[in-house]
């Protein structure tokens, strides 16, 4: 029995992945024209402009707009700051396709670890967006000392997710469980697979 809820949640986090699945969720949802054809304003546009530049993970420049304006529409009720938001956007995605993760997948993540507050410790001392815990500093000390920065956070975040995910062999309910701290429990990747066929999902 828990073999094979452990490979539907994997199946169909894979399924949320998908660019035709995704398309059905915004025709459904009536998401499409607000989260891909809403043009940007002149200010915005400026800002986007310059995220495109100064990013290398996406594959050409057409991807890195659509996508950075796909997700900066869904994520301004939490960051309002259009630079502000982008540039985390840019890290983001930066960070988590150099270890191999969907970054909305990591978008999933931080939303319910910190809902996006770079600021957040929680009640057993783990740090900032990915909620990192700080003994993690120690052993990889050549990767930051500061995790309220958000490229170590991002980083540190990253790593050890794609780590945990490699070691559960692409389970993602165990990883996410292993990444929480609660192994043997769904709520956790539970809220994940949630956030991520509802607001995070790859819209192309």
């Amino acid at each position: 029995m828990a073999i094979s809820l452990r490979i539907r949640h994997t199946a169909q986090y894979a399924a949320l992945l998908r660019p035709s699945f995704c398309l059905l969720l915004l025709l459904a949802a009536g998401l499409v024209q607000a989260a891909t054809l809403e043009r940007p304003d002149d200010e915005l546009r400026r800002m986007l402009e310059k995220t495109i530049g100064e990013s290398d993970s996406f594959k050409d420049r057409f991807d890195a707009e659509v996508w950075l304006m796909d997700m900066s529409n869904r994520l301004k009720s939490r960051v309002p700051d259009d630079a502000e938001r982008l540039e985390l956007l840019k890290n983001i995605h930066y960070e988590a396709s150099k270890v191999g993760l969907p970054p909305e997948m990591v978008l999933a993540v931080i939303n319910v670890e910190s809902n996006f507050n770079r600021w957040a410790i929680s009640r057993v001392g783990a740090q900032g967006l990915m909620q990192v815990m700080p003994f993690w500093l120690k052993e990889f000390p050549q990767a930051g000392d500061n995790l309220f920065d958000i490229r170590t956070n991002l980083r540190f975040g990253c790593t050890i997710l794609k780590h945990y995910i490699d070691r559960e062999k692409g389970d993602y309910q165990r990883a996410l469980a292993r990444y929480n701290g609660s192994l043997g429990k769904e709520w956790y990747p539970n809220k994940v697979f949630d956030l991520l066929s509802k607001r995070w999902f790859r819209s192309r």
